[in-house]
């Protein structure tokens, strides 16, 4: 089979589209044939040994979590799944950025019926990562919550989970995504020079909480406005947060197959919109990481194997 692969750190061009073997499934895993999976800015910062000290790589590495696609092997012990199911799910190998993974059953739910498999296999890295960071900062109807990077792949997420509690939500985005922003009751607010003084009049002087899903100086201006540490939660920028005693939950924190299929289902329904900002063929993977790390996209870059 095909799959991504690199032997040492370094920039986009260490990326191949290797030919491999195709993986055997344990007892308690599936094969699938991968039709769509996210890649995440996460996966582009281990590839240049960025987060070497935090999550180490060993060459060579495939790379990829989210997917979906369908069962073409079951293993000896899986209950409740059967070859020709079509599901979404993720893997921690570093394996979906290939045309087949082999994947442990407790990390897939169904495909709901009317999710697009570009959705699908998008789903869980953002859809995780938003639905831990909400929780983790506990909005309420009486509370106001900024999220930075809102317009991207968790943060498009984090915005829309926020207003389902009943929040004011400010999000920082440039000015070509206010509108979708608007759409989805979401006060925006362009980041940049000035941005704390917009963000004070547009929430009246009072922000409650805040979710950075960028890094670089939000988590500083989260204590400039007044919110309190706990109730501010980083996804990019550990060093400040340690500095000030903000939370760091990001995808781990609701990381299972349940928080998942409630995420597919609200998806397929139209109660969550996943934003698609483009998809590629697995053979132009560093074309995908090209568009990716110009962290100027809207919504989730899809590898289409």
């Amino acid at each position: 089979m095909k799959a991504v692969r690199f032997h040492e750190y370094g920039g986009i061009d260490v990326l191949r589209v290797e030919e491999v073997e195709r993986p055997v499934p344990g007892p308690d895993q599936v094969l699938v044939e991968v039709r769509a999976a996210g890649i995440q800015p996460g996966e582009a910062m281990i590839r240049s040994g960025g987060l070497h000290e935090r999550w180490p790589a060993t060459f060579p590495s495939g790379q990829g979590s989210d997917l979906a696609g369908v069962i073409v092997e079951v293993g000896s012990h899986v209950r409740g799944f059967a070859v020709g199911d079509e599901v979404l799910g993720f893997t921690h190998d570093r394996a979906s950025h290939a045309e087949f993974v082999a994947v442990d059953d407790v990390r897939l739910t169904p495909r709901p019926k009317g999710l697009s498999w570009e959705v699908a296999g998008s789903l869980h890295v953002a859809g995780a990562t938003a639905y831990a960071c909400v929780f983790a900062v506990d909005p309420g109807p009486s509370d106001t919550v900024v999220v930075s990077g809102a317009a991207g792949g968790v943060g498009s997420l984090a915005v829309q989970l926020a207003r389902r509690r009943g929040a004011t939500v400010i999000g920082l985005a440039s000015e070509p995504n206010h509108a979708w922003l608007k759409e989805h009751g979401v006060i925006p607010v362009e980041y940049g020079d000035g941005v704390a003084e917009r963000i004070r009049q547009a929430s009246g002087g009072n922000v409650d909480a805040f979710i950075d899903t960028f890094g670089t100086g939000y988590v500083e201006l989260a204590v400039e406005l007044g919110v309190r540490s706990e109730r501010i939660n980083t996804i990019r920028d550990w060093g400040t947060a340690a500095k000030f005693g903000a939370q760091t939950v990001g995808e781990s924190g609701a990381a299972c197959a349940v928080v998942l299929g409630e995420l597919a289902r609200l998806a397929a329904r139209g109660e969550l919109e996943v934003p698609i900002a483009r998809t590629y063929p697995l053979d132009r993977v560093q074309d995908a990481f090209r568009d990716l790390e110009q962290r100027h996209t809207h919504g989730k870059i899809v590898l289409r194997p």
